[in-house]
């Protein structure tokens, strides 16, 4: 059975074809090339294209990746592909999961759900093979581009060379019918775990590597009656891993992580009769399965020190890796772009000063250090490092199974949330205290239900003053980039989620639906809303 077979899907999405740039004299030059067809290269790209900034994505293949990689996508994640308009596709063929039960043995320890409360378009996670979100994306970039949004896609084009200039990057390409070379305003690096553009530019990661090993499996079981849920054990009943992870996947395939180790011999762990026993072990041996994919792979937590040299701009595996326990390297990866994408079409189009991509920088590396912390800590405690390690953690869990107190100390991966980006260079102190905490600045802004809709439907992609309950300054009287305003009465969940006590509120939303100001309607004259723009468009700050 072929990776095809397996995955049903359009592996060919852009073959190889010559482009005009490889007949020019002098180098073609392009406002924004992307480095790398993965999800995240496609998500910036699509989101690029849709503003109307030319964007090219060169690949070193001609299509959608093999093998399931990342599979579980966060609500964040599917915010930001509504956005994209790309989402449904994602979540019809996704399954759906909310619930998570953690296992200390054959013992339940204790469950939990990660959306508890309504008022949501999207669930909390799906579970979903990396190819077929990449494939959602390359399908709506067609569409767009049918559109007229101009976006450029060439497979089996490898980037060889580059060289920063001041203003500009020079890149050498390699195609099957030899090299040319082009040049881009900037580079977004989405070229993987491995970067060759990190290598080319002589950067490098700083973290640490675990030393323990987890055996994937990918198997196909039919009619397996088992909840769509997210299932982790601890010392698992059947032996056959120091802990054990179970996902449902769509087409009746299940992914299985197995912690097998640091000393283990990885083409013996691999061949398919020792990863059968793995299997069987755990499920029993009258569960018929076929084996679609596996890897081995190691608990790495890293960042570059830098997310961008010169011209060059990093984002996804190629700027950080994390454990994938915590679903955080994919999601985190998609915020990147959605961080970004905006930033450089401002820059690109006069509309914001260069130096509004170092809030870029500042804010993913808070995000990072963020899912390094997160994943360190569940690494640690998945994997204890001693006796003393050990024992603490099996009394922890001994004690989550009767004690609410001690649940939150168990860690088999604090799953993906947005970061709060307290520190943001383009935040406004926050003039509305009292209103609830996750709607301060630097959050992403929460959704909720309200008349015919969503309220992220109502936000879109550009920057947005939301009035709840009052009327707010006019927008047509600001300068700055384009804002436009949204008034909603203060009902239902928009008002538990963004006022709390306060009776009214106006919010200064950016293009990736993060909040950037709020106040009363006292405080929000043109003044304040006007500098808080200015500030959230890498301006002048307020005084």
């Amino acid at each position: 059975m072929t990776i095809a077979d397996r995955y049903p899907l359009a592996y060919q999405a852009y073959p190889y074809a010559r482009s005009a740039d490889q007949d020019r004299t002098e180098p073609a030059r392009h406002p924004v090339v992307v480095v790398g067809g993965g999800p995240v290269g496609m998500a910036c790209a699509l989101d690029l294209g849709l503003r109307g900034t030319p964007v090219l994505v060169l690949d070193d293949h001609e299509g959608i990746a093999t093998g399931s990689r990342a599979i579980c996508f966060s609500k964040r994640s599917l915010e930001i592909a509504h956005r994209l308009g790309c989402a449904q596709p994602m979540t019809d063929k996704g399954v759906v999961w909310n619930i998570g039960k953690v296992f200390h043995g054959d013992r339940k320890v204790y469950e939990f759900n990660l959306l508890p409360e309504d008022g949501h378009r999207h669930p909390a996670f799906i579970n979903l093979q990396q190819p077929y979100f990449e494939k959602c994306l390359v399908d709506r970039i067609r569409e767009a581009q049918a559109g007229g949004a101009p976006i450029e896609i060439r497979g089996r084009n490898r980037v060889e060379a580059i060289d920063t200039q001041a203003d500009h990057a020079l890149l050498d390409v390699m195609t099957p019918e030899g090299p040319y070379r082009i040049a881009a305003d900037w580079v977004v690096a989405c070229d993987g775990a491995g970067s060759p553009l990190r290598k080319m530019l002589g950067m490098s990661f700083e973290g640490q590597v675990f030393r323990d090993s987890f055996l994937i499996a990918d198997v196909r079981i039919r009619d397996m009656a088992f909840p769509t849920e997210r299932w982790f054990w601890f010392d698992p009943p059947s032996k056959s891993g120091a802990s054990q992870l179970l996902h449902r996947q769509p087409d009746d395939t299940w992914r299985i992580d197995f912690q097998i180790g640091w000393d283990v011999d990885r083409a013996e762990e691999l061949k398919e009769d020792n990863v059968r026993r793995r299997v069987r072990d755990m499920l029993g041996a009258d569960v018929a399965f076929d084996l679609v994919w596996t890897s081995i792979y190691t608990f790495q937590c890293r960042r570059m020190t830098r997310f961008r040299k010169d011209r060059v701009i990093f984002a996804g595996d190629s700027a950080h890796q994390v454990s994938p326990f915590g679903a955080r390297g994919a999601n985190s990866g998609i915020q990147d772009a959605d961080n970004l994408a905006w930033k450089l079409h401002l820059v690109l189009t006069g509309k914001a000063p260069e130096t509004l991509l170092d809030s870029y920088e500042a804010e993913r590396i808070e995000a990072a250090d963020e899912n390094i912390l997160n994943s360190t800590r569940a690494t640690d405690f998945i994997s204890p490092k001693s006796a003393m390690s050990r024992l603490f953690r099996d009394a922890v869990l001994d004690l989550a199974e009767h004690h609410d107190f001690a649940r939150p100390l168990v860690n088999s991966g604090r799953l993906s949330v947005p970061c709060t980006h307290d520190a943001s260079p383009l935040n406004t102190p926050d003039a509305l205290p009292d209103a609830p905490a996750r709607a301060r600045p630097g959050s992403t802004a929460p959704d909720a239900g309200i008349a015919g809709g969503f309220l992220l439907d109502r936000l879109g992609g550009g920057f947005r003053l939301l009035c709840i309950g009052c009327e707010g300054p006019d927008p047509d009287a600001l300068p700055g980039a384009e804002l436009t305003a949204l008034h909603l009465p203060p009902d239902g969940a928009l008002a538990e989620r963004y006022l709390g006590a306060e009776p009214a509120a106006v919010y200064l939303v950016r293009p990736d639906q993060i909040i950037a100001a709020r106040w009363t309607p006292a405080a929000a004259d043109a003044a304040a809303v006007a500098a808080a723009l200015s500030r959230a468009t890498g301006q002048e700050g307020i005084a």
